[in-house]
């Protein structure tokens, strides 16, 4: 593990942040940490198209109630490695990224907690890895098998996913999504979820953060893996305990999928937000960070 000061982002006011770097599953990645080292280990996993920063609200208040936390910027985002080829992204590289990240704590498990593609890996690292996850939190993104049945029958769901269908083919992805300094993320940003939630500021950030060398290719590839490379886990039933919450105006996911995910867990709790939209860990910080330490301290 290396630390280095420079970041694109100011790190939360939190006297043991690092912004460190970590070599696992054959890249490196980097990784805000934050908290005593003995205490319980949180990772929190962010999604398309963030990085660490979409979590830092969360840093302070978790670290404040014991627990050590990481909040890596996944692979092909902002300051992580951007591997080559789209094979490189699948899902089962994702989730082993997260595993040696917990390994390279010296821990054996952890609690994960995920948003968005952050999620989705959170779901698999829980069914490919289940001694690894503690207890799990998804935010806004259904179990795997629900979004496969459910983008096969509903609609209304193959309507909302057109921008996964688009994303494969190449190159002009990539083109469309930088022009106009990254009008389409941003107003998929803005545009999806409640007015103020993305001020000028965090959105410059972001801007920085896909502006690397590499990075959109990366990103997309992350869509591309999932057509082409996806591999279905051993089990489809989740054995950690599982609180999924949930915002109601997702613009680009039915909500009769949350409940749906709940009935694949052992243990499942489904916490609704009818005045959220997919954005629920930055519209409603308190409020969702209240309830993942709730579960996490049940």
């Amino acid at each position: 593990m290396t630390t280095r000061g420079e970041t694109e982002a100011p790190l939360p006011d939190v006297p043991s942040v690092a912004s460190t770097f970590r070599d696992v599953n054959g890249i490196t990645l980097h990784v805000v940490a934050a908290g005593d080292p003995e205490d319980p280990l949180v990772v929190l996993l962010h999604g398309f198209p963030e990085f660490w920063y979409g979590w830092r609200e969360y840093v302070e208040p978790l670290v404040d109630a014991g627990y050590r936390v990481l909040v890596p910027d996944q692979r092909g985002y902002n300051r992580s490695d951007k591997p080559d080829g789209v094979r490189s992204y699948r899902i089962t590289a994702l989730s082993r990224d997260v595993v040696e990240l917990i390994e390279s704590e010296d821990r054996e498990s952890a609690h994960v907690v995920g948003h968005d593609w952050g999620a989705a890996v959170a779901w698999d690292l829980a069914l490919r890895h289940p001694d690894v996850v503690d207890r799990l939190g998804i935010l806004n993104v259904p179990h795997p098998t629900v979004f496969e049945a459910t983008l096969k029958s509903n609609l209304t769901q193959l309507r909302k996913s057109w921008y996964m269908i688009y994303f494969q083919l190449p190159r002009i992805p990539e083109w469309f999504s930088a022009r106009d300094d990254f009008r389409f993320w941003v107003r998929a940003m803005r545009d999806g979820s409640n007015p103020g939630t993305f001020g000028d500021r965090d959105l410059d950030r972001y801007r920085r953060a896909w502006s690397r060398n590499g990075a959109p290719t990366a990103m997309i590839n992350w869509y591309r893996a999932l057509f082409r490379h996806g591999e279905d886990p051993p089990t489809e039933r989740v054995e950690a305990p599982t609180l999924v919450l949930w915002g109601e105006n997702d613009q680009a996911l039915v909500p009769e999928m949350a409940p749906k995910s709940v009935e694949y867990c052992e243990q499942g709790r489904l916490e609704r937000f009818p005045d959220a939209t997919h954005w629920i860990n930055h519209e409603f910080p308190d409020r969702v960070v209240e309830r993942i330490l709730e579960h996490l301290d049940a």
